[in-house]
């Protein structure tokens, strides 16, 4: 239940709708008791004695009660929807604030069909505990007292015969309860498992059909959709043995009354016949509107225990961990000038005994150009993961300016840099927005100066709608080298003092590379740049080289002193690791 209270805890939030919707749930169960009372004197008295009279009196009463119960019924509805919708936006926008709050490690064991099963199935499940449980949970329960209490009033006796099953009723929704909880993480953990897949393949479609994998695929998703098959039959055969043995006992309740009921209509000497007769027809009438929201508490329970399950899986992500000191620290003095160095840094992500740096020293002047250069693994990209803070260090210092980068906001880190990968994202949207992403208010003018320094202007001028086109989903409208230079004008937009390049020309034929490498040129110069290559054009103009291997230095030095030393470097030449051909 715990989970479940603290989605209710978001509900303090709008206490006026609360108030407002108590109300209304209050006046209709009021209202409820108005018909089996008129019920009672028509039967009983008005009907018996020829009051016509009296009887239009009570036929305009119900009306009217009625008429009062479905009007407060509509503002309750109203208002319990307003309430649940705001309930759930605030739900979804602190689950999503804290997704955007997570480390990189977080990422890392996550998969994005779950996280996205997350945001929005289970979200969604969670707001029928909000809808279903304000709205048949609080009308139930109210109905259940006003109708219980004047049931005793009526006749004790029969009240308390009738209500024989509900203790019965109390002990199977518990015996029930205990396994639901299982029952329902089950099915939402093989949806997630379904979506994930899923999400993968549409995300890989491509290779599905190059590597002719159609029918593999399929037979991976049916089974994985075979698995929710399972779990749902599972939930709804416990669902379909514990539902109809409610109703049973519940119906139960029914032959009780009428059966006690009428044996005291024929044996007691209580007024007359017909008057005992009408008080038993008013009885079984109120019953009927005790056992009714019952019957609603028991389909709550199913729906609680589905957004109990869901609730679970989203609390999860809004307890873990957030990214260390993501609103702590100092800001970063202006002008950034760029100096940074790394001094005896170590890391590892995860594997203690396989550590990915080892005592790692690099040094950049500011308006420098470093370049990283070694084999895969080498741990050059985990140089700008530990620059950005998308990791944090274990060993020795990060600085920048000579500040400690564990002691600057990381905003203010990350603001003073320009990141450029191998594989550049974009966003579906229009080139301008992806534009406006690096610079919210640039004019038109500065991002055609920005296209036009990463020679895609005229790309773009081509398309029909130039900055207003669509490029699709992660850029698919566009080819690699189009995609690589609108986000190089994206960082040239918004001209950071610090560069971060890794690999942005590796994916690109050779004209293309020519195109970018000019971009590329243009976006270093004046700032500090790092840059990790392997070919030669893109690193051999570096102010500094920094060979690496296994987590360490191995080699520093300019192209030129590389070469002359006949180490690593030169043999990273000569095998074509960066760009054979073009030694000199």
């Amino acid at each position: 239940m715990k989970t479940v209270l603290r989605i209710f805890v978001y509900l303090r939030r709008y206490p006026a709708l609360a108030i407002a919707q108590l109300t209304c749930a209050i006046l209709m169960t009021v209202l409820v008791i108005v018909f089996p009372d008129q019920v009672g004197k028509v039967t009983g008295d008005y009907i018996p004695n020829g009051n016509i009279d009296a009887l239009w009196i009570s036929v305009f009463i119900m009306a009217g009660a009625f008429l009062a119960t479905n009007l407060f019924n509509a503002i309750r509805i109203i208002l319990n929807n307003t309430f649940e919708q705001k309930v759930i936006f605030d739900i979804r926008s602190d689950l999503y604030a804290k997704i955007q709050r997570l480390p990189m490690r977080w990422f890392d064991n996550k998969r994005t069909g779950d996280v996205m099963t997350r945001v929005t199935e289970d979200v969604t499940a969670m707001e029928r505990v909000l809808i279903d449980g304000i709205e048949q949970g609080v009308v139930a329960t109210l109905q259940l007292l006003v109708v219980g209490g004047f049931l005793f009033f009526q006749n004790p006796a029969l009240a308390a015969v009738s209500m024989i099953p509900i203790p019965l009723l109390a002990v199977g929704a518990l015996i029930y309860t205990r396994k639901a909880p299982d029952r329902h993480r089950r099915v939402r953990r093989v949806t997630s498992s379904m979506n994930s897949l899923l999400h993968d393949n549409l995300d890989g479609i491509q290779q599905i059909k190059a590597f002719t994998r159609e029918e593999a695929e399929l037979t991976r998703f049916n089974k994985s959709s075979n698995a929710v098959r399972d779990a749902t039959l599972h939930l709804m055969k416990a669902w379909a043995a514990y539902n109809p043995s409610m109703e049973f006992l519940r119906n139960i309740g029914y032959v009780l009354a009428v059966g006690y009921g009428g044996y005291w209509v024929i044996t007691s000497g209580d007024g007359t016949l017909e008057s005992r007769g009408g008080v038993l027809t008013a009885f079984l009438v109120t019953l009927s509107l005790f056992y009714e929201p019952v019957n609603r508490l028991n389909q709550l329970n199913q729906i609680v225990q589905g957004g109990r399950a869901a609730g679970e899986r989203v609390f999860e992500i809004i307890d873990a961990d957030e990214e260390p000191d993501l609103d702590e620290g100092e800001l970063l003095p202006r002008p950034v000038k760029g100096n940074v160095v790394f001094n005896g840094v170590t890391f590892s992500y995860g594997d203690e005994e396989s550590p990915t740096l080892l005592g790692v020293d690099i040094q950049a002047e500011a308006g420098q150009t470093i370049a990283l250069v070694g084999q895969t693994g080498a741990g050059k990209s985990t140089i700008i993961n530990l620059l950005t803070r998308f990791y944090e260090y274990e060993g020795g210092k990060i600085s920048l300016d000579g500040i400690d980068i564990r002691d600057l906001k990381k905003s203010s880190l990350r603001g003073a840099m320009g990141y450029v990968t191998q594989e550049s994202f974009l966003f579906n949207g229009t080139v301008r927005e992806n534009l406006e992403i690096a610079k919210p208010d640039a004019t038109d003018d500065e991002m055609w100066a920005a296209l036009r320094a990463a020679n895609a202007e005229s790309f773009v001028r081509e398309f029909s709608k130039d900055l207003e086109t669509n490029v699709g989903e992660r850029g698919v409208k566009l080819s690699v080298g189009e995609k690589q230079r609108i986000a190089i004008s994206r960082v040239i937009l918004k001209n950071p003092p610090l560069l971060l390049l890794d690999e942005a020309t590796a994916s690109v034929d050779t004209e293309t590379e020519k195109l970018i490498q000019d971009a590329l040129e243009t976006l270093m110069t004046n700032r500090t740049s790092f840059v990790i290559a392997h070919r030669l054009s893109t690193v051999r103009n570096a102010d500094r080289i920094y060979v690496m291997d296994h987590g360490k230095v191995i080699e520093e030095g300019t192209h030129d002193e590389l070469l002359a030393r006949d180490g690593q470097y030169a043999l990273l030449c000569r095998k074509s690791l960066i760009a054979e051909g073009e030694l000199s």
